[in-house]
């Protein structure tokens, strides 16, 4: 079986959000028409407590977008977003949702950010998403949203390291920086031969 997951469509990731993908909202209607052709669909969601510290406000004298060391890892700063109830967490109202049969919440340990619908950054705790989707009996993943060189790449990049079969759905996601999003899609395709690029 093949499921698609859709990465965290949230308003802040929206034009007009706190962290806003450029022509993020355009991918919409692209996911709303893939979710056709999938018999499941689940989705993630960013859901940071207001004190996380992969925001630049936790850290006196740093901005939005410098780099620091978290916990041994190295660590984006980025804007405040997807605060746990706020509206920026939400999911966008031109989403289609009927047919998300799971929503899988992450970023929610203060301590460490979380890309990966399939685990934090560090990889200490799953988010459930995995075995999940293999219970399903599912075998293949094509994996949209926002953005494509974070939280879509490393989806799918920890997808295929548990064993699915992975795709990423390129006109159905918007990186936050092209330029690496291409060098990130070289090095998805060289991983493994199954891995596919679908446009």
């Amino acid at each position: 079986m093949n499921a698609l997951i859709i990465v965290d469509v949230q308003n802040d990731f929206l034009p007009g959000g706190l962290l806003a993908v450029n022509e993020g909202d355009t991918i919409i209607p692209a996911i709303n028409t893939l979710q056709n052709d999938f018999d499941l669909v689940v989705a993630t969601q960013d859901w940071h407590p207001a004190d996380h510290k992969s925001f630049a406000s936790a850290h006196p004298g740093k901005k939005v977008f410098d780099e620091i060391n978290l916990d041994g890892l190295p660590q984006v700063l980025w804007p405040d977003h997807c605060v746990q109830e706020s509206y920026g967490a939400q999911f966008s109202s031109l989403l289609h949702t009927k047919k998300i049969e799971a929503i899988f919440r992450k970023g929610m340990d203060k301590n460490i950010d979380s890309y990966s619908g399939f685990f934090d950054n560090g990889k200490k705790k799953a988010t459930g998403m995995g075995d999940y989707l293999k219970g399903r009996g599912v075998t293949e993943i094509s994996v949209c949203g926002l953005a494509a060189d974070y939280c879509v790449y490393f989806t799918a990049l920890d997808g295929m390291e548990l064993g699915f079969e992975s795709t990423i759905v390129a006109n159905a996601t918007k990186p936050i920086h092209p330029e690496n999003f291409k060098k990130l899609l070289e090095n998805f395709q060289k991983k493994e031969k199954q891995n596919r690029i679908s446009f």
